[in-house]
């Protein structure tokens, strides 16, 4: 190869740069892929194309690529998947922190198998997906985007989100990306790229942990690093994170591909480097294989640095090989065209859309339920629908979700309105969502012909205008019972309140949202909030004087008719909270696998004036029938530090309704080296229970799997006691025991398994 296309195979370029008025362009690629290609960006992702056009433009791009450039290589084509492949026509599943709601990773990788066929349709094979930061302040917009704050859920359901994505090889699957490496849900002051401030230890152990196991355990095949800075370091221009840790401690042999414009940002936003050509150099000695989204400093620049003799040309050969290597485990020279005709046909099919609304039932979380007020009746005489996400399809959807993505760059969506677009044309993407109800629309379609539906917005999501609340008090003092759907709006511009980007220092309700709640509460009328938010928010008065409050999170396509499912009893709720709810953005960071000295003020034990404890904690999750627990058996109660551990518990269904319960084991090392967290989750089940039934889940751990730092920063497992505990969140503990690790201190070097194993009888 020469090295202009060695260069070319680091390199990328935006899919909207080859294509004119929405088709191949021959003329823009002639100049710009004359020496090949690494990636291209987003056919389906920055384009309004429907899935036959994507799948057109991705051949006409493969062709020329084979037929006119000197070595023939065709292109990874990747795009976006956190909540379904984000192109039009692909399905809308609930957004990731929903998904880690379910606690149910069969679910994720069902989701994720869908993702594979639709971008496979198309011609894609590179998703840039799962995130497996852990997300500790939800003042973080990007909280949204993650399996939410605890290292082991993150780990298992990105493990299952890989295994679903790539298939049983790449040759007939996606490519899928861990992102970001690593730390960045640590953010200083929940700003986006901004410092992370985090001790080696606790990045080895918590942040770290969800990576390895996505490589360990699922073999995960790219890695994506992370934007901004620990210890004065950015992640991007890290070799000790890039090379040191992740491809020679964790074993990682994939492609390293870097996040949009990482490399520049070396130069312009960090301020290591002099120009781009330092720039490249930093990002190359660090390990970072491919520059993405478009060629800018891997391109000249970096071409200029290797004819100076200023960099190791074999850097460059040890990058295009690993690209080259990916390119034939997907199969793309015996394979780079698909059916376009074909494609059309795979999209958001019946079975898709009724698993968009099974993992969006799932999610939800019941947070409260005074008098059991849910399930409500459907032959209420009235019900008021008020609060401007009940009527609303854009609401229901995520940053990463389309067509609210490309709001970016065609401007702010208008539901059903055809006007043209700030920058020019015709291009309305309200109507690119693929077809969804409103919460008012669903519910609706729920109760009888007799019921009365009053419907009112109230307010906006950021509008301080009260105009609407006269409307809205009216319709609940008149009905039997309000549903008031209140929450963020996520997004990537301005006039979003949620999503990359989008930060925020206070964590109420945006806007006069609440005021509104407060005014239907006012009425006397029994109301259900029900939130549809991408963060954990701090809503303490909605929580004491709500008679009823619904966690929906970003529920995608599907999710108006699966938070009315739940409304009306045809679904009992089973989901539980992946984070912490605080009850005050001045308690941050609030969670609950904290040190023995966190967590509290010693020695008066909470603030001034307010618990330290969340609002509602990690883990919980209502219904609308009981569970008890009971049974515990702990066998054997002595075990070597290369032993494993068996756990059971009986579980029972004691209520009136079948139902699902998530059982949580959680394990506490109460004397050690080190201080450890007061508890950490280390598996759980979601069983789904008949009226009376019981089961006995049985857990098996690896005494390796409490291994941590000690202070020689030997991975180790250290002799003592270790409590168990096991029950329906991290606070509402059912049945307790422990067992004793006994014999010398042994060094594990590395995890041994990061997955413990579960069985149901």
């Amino acid at each position: 190869m020469t090295l202009e296309e060695k260069l070319a195979q680091m390199g990328c370029v935006w899919s909207t740069g080859l294509l004119r008025d929405g088709s191949f362009s021959e003329e823009e690629t002639s100049e710009k892929l004359r020496h090949g290609i690494g990636h291209v960006t987003r056919i389906g992702g920055a384009t309004v194309l429907a899935p036959a056009e994507c799948a057109a433009a991705a051949n006409a791009i493969q062709r020329f690529l084979t037929e006119n450039t000197r070595l023939g290589i065709p292109a990874i084509i990747h795009e976006e998947s956190c909540a379904g492949f984000m192109a039009r026509g692909a399905t809308c599943f609930p957004q990731a922190i929903g998904l880690a709601s379910t606690w149910e990773p069969a679910l994720v990788e069902a989701m994720t198998e869908v993702i594979r066929r639709q971008m496979r349709a198309v011609g894609a094979h590179h998703a840039l997906a799962p995130v497996l930061d852990v997300a500790r302040d939800p003042r973080w917009g990007r909280t949204e985007e993650t399996f939410g704050e605890d290292p082991y859920l993150i780990g298992q359901m990105g493990i299952a989100y890989v295994r679903g994505l790539q298939g049983k090889s790449l040759g007939c699957g996606v490519a899928a990306t861990g992102k970001h490496f690593v730390g960045y849900g640590a953010s200083e002051g929940g700003m986006n790229w901004a410092p992370a401030h985090l001790s080696r230890r606790e990045l080895l152990e918590a942040y770290v942990f969800p990576f390895a196991a996505a490589i360990k355990e699922a073999g995960i095949a790219s890695i994506m690093n992370a934007y901004h800075e620990i210890d004065g370091v950015p992640c991007g221009a890290s070799r000790e994170l890039l090379v040191d840790l992740l491809r020679r401690q964790l074993g990682f042999a994939g492609v390293l591909v870097t996040d949009y414009f990482t490399i520049q940002m070396l130069e312009q936003y960090h301020h290591i480097a002099a120009d781009e050509a330092e720039a490249a150099r930093c990002a190359l000695t660090a390990g970072l294989d491919v520059e993405l989204p478009a060629t800018r400093c891997y391109g000249e620049p970096l071409r200029r640095l290797l004819a100076a003799g200023d960099i190791d040309v074999e850097l460059v050969d040890r990058a295009v090989g690993r690209m080259l290597r990916m390119k034939f485990e997907l199969g793309l020279f015996e394979n780079p065209y698909v059916d376009a005709g074909a494609a059309a046909a795979l999209f958001d099919t019946a079975e898709d859309r009724a698993l968009a609304r099974q993992i969006a039932q799932r999610s939800i979380v019941l947070l409260k339920n005074d008098s059991a007020l849910l399930p409500l009746s459907k032959a209420l005489s009235s019900i008021a629908v008020v609060g401007p996400s009940a009527q609303s399809v854009r609401l229901l959807q995520g940053d990463y979700h389309y067509p609210t993505h490309l709001e970016i760059m065609y401007g702010a969506i208008s539901e059903g309105d055809a006007a043209p677009r700030p920058t020019g044309g015709a291009i309305n993407l309200g109507q690119h969502f693929v077809p969804t109800a409103t919460l008012l629309d669903a519910i609706r379609a729920k109760v009888s012909p007799e019921t009365v539906v009053r419907a009112a917005v109230g307010c906006d999501i950021l509008d301080e205008s009260t105009a609407g609340f006269a409307a809205a008090v009216e319709a609940a003092r008149h009905s039997e019972v309000a549903v008031v759907a209140v929450g963020e709006k996520s997004g990537l511009v301005d006039g979003c309140t949620s999503g990359e980007s989008i930060d925020r220092a206070d964590l109420g309700l945006p806007g006069v949202q609440q005021q509104l709640v407060e005014a239907i509460v006012a009425t006397g009328t029994p109301v259900v909030v029900v939130l549809i938010n991408g963060r954990p928010l701090a809503l303490p008065w909605i929580a004491e004087r709500a008679a009823a409050v619904v966690e929906a999170w970003v529920p995608g396509e599907e999710g108006g008719h699966a938070v009315a499912d739940v409304l009306f009893g045809d679904f009992n709720p089973g989901g539980k909270l992946p984070v912490s709810l605080p009850r005050s953005v001045g308690q941050l960071p609030v969670f609950y696998n904290h040190k023995a000295s966190g967590g509290r003020t010693h020695w008066k034990g909470d603030y001034v004036g307010m618990s330290t404890k969340p609002l509602f904690p990690f883990g919980h999750g209502l219904s609308f029938t009981t569970f008890a627990y009971d049974r515990l058996e702990i066998t054997p109660l002595q075990v070597e530090a290369t032993g494993a551990v068996r756990i059971s518990v009986r579980v029972t269904n004691a209520g009136e309704r079948s139902g699902d319960e998530v059982v949580q084991l959680y394990v506490h090392d109460p004397v050690a080296s080190v201080t450890r967290p007061v508890k950490e989750l280390k598996s759980f089940k979601r069983l789904a229970l008949n009226v009376g039934e019981s089961k006995m889940v049985t857990f098996e751990i690896a005494a390796s799997q409490l291994a941590f730092h000690d202070r020689e920063f030997r991975f180790v497992v250290e002799p003592g006691p270790i409590e168990v505990m096991v029950g329906s969140s991290s606070e509402d503990i059912r049945v307790r025991g422990g067992f004793e690790i006994v014999g010398a201190v042994i060094e594990v070097g590395s995890p041994k398994r990061y997955t413990t194993a579960v069985s149901v009888e």
